[in-house]
């Protein structure tokens, strides 16, 4: 079985991606802690570069590469933000990157990948589609970045736990939205090494949650896609797991699911009040404190994954909600 990932491994990735991220934000949102009733920080990793929390993983992964890897190029797969922070980390270290896609992915962060010079694929209706065109590019030759279930990958997302520690080391309760789970298995190897009555709570979308399907069967499933406002959430966990499925499945304390209108909601409310714009994926966490559906210690801190949203969604979103 191969080895999971580590705090050692976490604490590796920060020395490792510290001049590549930004150390975001955590900030107290008064109303959202009146309606938990208890102290709630939002961690804002919509504000990094690419516009969300992939940068850590992409960057410690692409890093950690050979020589002859980096000569050769990568290719990933991805529903946007993945494929993004690998075209950034890509064109900075001068590593070629092709990015694999679906139909479903939104066009603005099809636009954000071209712009930093990757080719993207565009394979088919489905992430198994996109997996499928990128696995066989690896059988051509490239060089695979998981968009998840990699070692480099999570201990790189696990840094956002460490930053949580560092600025709010009493936290009680962290919520993270979940997918394939990767950025839920970083951050739980971090916080629950550090603590493990600290409540780790993970949060998806209704419409084909992956990983909240697989852990309540104890194996992995398929999963239907469907359109979701949660577009960077959509997607099954492949045919084969070799961490995050059996990490998230040891470490999260509860899976809550929210829908479309939670998620609009929660857009909206990080637009009007928060003055942050936040992608549907990104938003969950926010979704599930909203409609009252966090019963947890505090203080929490909600992880604010992402931000790469189609105007026109957002405002849709927020108007929805007039």
């Amino acid at each position: 079985m191969a080895q999971h990932p580590t705090l050692r491994d976490v604490f590796a990735a920060r020395k490792r991606i510290s001049d590549g991220i930004l150390k975001t934000p955590l900030v107290r949102s008064k109303r959202l802690s009146g309606v938990a009733g208890a102290d709630v920080y939002l961690k804002l990793e919509n504000r990094q570069e690419t516009g969300s929390f992939k940068l850590r993983g992409a960057t410690n992964i692409l890093r950690s590469l050979t020589a002859v890897e980096r000569e050769t190029g990568v290719v990933a797969v991805s529903s946007g933000n993945h494929g993004r922070a690998v075209a950034h980390v890509g064109a900075a270290e001068g590593i070629e990157a092709t990015v694999c896609i679906s139909t479903r992915v939104p066009q603005v962060k099809v636009a954000a990948m071209q712009a930093l010079g990757a080719t993207v694929v565009v394979a088919g209706p489905t992430q198994d589609d996109a997996d499928a065109a990128a696995r066989q590019l690896v059988d051509d030759g490239l060089v695979f970045v998981h968009p998840f279930d990699d070692s480099r990958v999570i201990a790189g997302q696990g840094t956002i736990g460490l930053e949580l520690l560092d600025d709010l080391p009493e936290v009680g309760t962290v919520v993270v939205p979940l997918s394939g789970g990767g950025l839920m298995a970083g951050i739980a190897v971090a916080i629950k090494s550090a603590d493990r009555d600290i409540r780790i709570i993970g949060v998806s979308q209704d419409r084909g949650p992956a990983m909240y399907d697989s852990i309540r069967a104890g194996r992995l499933t398929d999963v239907i896609e469907e359109d979701t406002l949660a577009d960077a959430l959509a997607g099954g966990l492949g045919p084969e797991n070799h961490h995050s499925f059996a990490m998230c499945s040891e470490l999260i304390d509860e899976i809550l699911l929210v829908s479309e209108n939670e998620i609009a909601a929660a857009m909206a409310h990080l637009h009007s009040n928060e003055g942050e714009t936040v992608e549907g994926g990104g938003a969950v966490g926010v979704a599930a404190v909203l409609a009252g559906k966090v019963a947890a210690p505090g203080p929490i801190a909600v992880v604010v994954s992402g931000g790469n949203v189609d105007p026109a969604v957002l405002a849709g979103a927020v108007e929805e909600q007039r």
